[in-house]
């Protein structure tokens, strides 16, 4: 099993036909062959990369049976992108816009609650289920099929921690990047019930960042639950100045809420295993299968 998204997800890109989209979905059609089309207006009837292009999402999943889009369009038009996959029916939306503006993100929130959708990102990697399917950017070299959930804020850090895991020989289920913006789509909780439910997940790692409520929702939910599998948590930003934007929207801590402090505090007493740094993130999660 895999959460959002395995072998059978059939993925459509809106704007495949650009540089980065061209780039992009070529890395990812050869790593899995799960990539049905694209979608450019006005280029509907071509090919590119092999591939159908339609001038709709809408059309694009008549066509191909597509349950699954990648958003790879500039930052303007990546709103507008991400609600018509929405309004169209699709499963799983990843965006890996960066800069997506705030408003037009509370748009696509917006058109979310009346739909099934899962929106991932934007300002995000991307999802990875190694040996099955990969939507978005995140490198795939050091991956391999394993039973280690993983769910994180940070880019860098999970390319690192997937490559330290596949290293000592643990491979992971599946890898989600929600995102660094403040306004984006699935959340910790909601990954952390998907890898709960998983059957082929033994253990889930989070790793958060400063700024945000995602971490202290986590904590609350990890609370309300006997989750049953040990969940380990990386915080960083621990010695981040407040006030000061580190990186992107996300991540920033002010009023004296939204500290790596304040966050590590509250996983901390949901019955998480908090990591000190990246080097101990791959120990704690030994550690804790040792002694379940």
């Amino acid at each position: 099993m895999a959460i959002f998204v395995d072998s059978d997800t059939r993925v459509i890109v809106q704007g495949m036909t650009g540089r980065s989209g061209t780039f992009y979905t070529d890395q990812a059609a050869r790593y899995a062959p799960t990539y049905v089309g694209g979608v450019r207006p006005g280029k509907g009837g071509s090919q590119h990369l092999d591939l159908p292009i339609f001038n709709s999402v809408k059309e694009a999943m008549s066509e191909t049976g597509a349950n699954a889009s990648l958003v790879i369009v500039p930052a303007p038009y990546a709103g507008d992108a991400m609600i018509e996959a929405i309004e169209a029916g699709i499963g799983v939306v990843v965006c890996v816009t960066e800069r997506v503006p705030q408003h037009d993100m509370s748009r696509v929130k917006t058109a979310l609650q009346n739909s099934d959708t899962i929106l991932i990102g934007p300002n995000s990697q991307g999802i990875l289920t190694p040996g099955q399917c990969k939507i978005g950017v995140m490198p795939t070299r050091a991956t391999r099929p394993g039973r280690i959930g993983i769910a994180s804020r940070s880019a860098s850090l999970t390319s690192e921690i997937v490559a330290q895991f596949s290293k000592t020989g643990l491979g992971q289920s599946t890898t989600v990047a929600i995102g660094g913006d403040t306004l984006h789509g699935v959340d910790f909780v909601e990954c952390l019930k998907r890898f709960r439910d998983d059957d082929d997940t033994d253990a889930v790692v989070l790793i958060g960042e400063i700024g945000g409520r995602d971490e202290e929702d986590a904590a609350a939910y990890l609370a309300s639950v006997d989750y049953g599998k040990p969940v380990v948590a990386l915080i960083v930003g621990r010695y981040a100045p407040r006030g000061r934007q580190m990186g992107h929207a996300g991540t920033l801590s002010v009023l004296g809420g939204g500290s790596a402090k304040d966050k590590i505090a509250s996983l901390r007493d949901a019955g998480a295993i908090i990591a000190a740094n990246a080097d101990d993130v791959v120990t704690a999660v030994k550690r804790a299968q040792a002694a379940t």
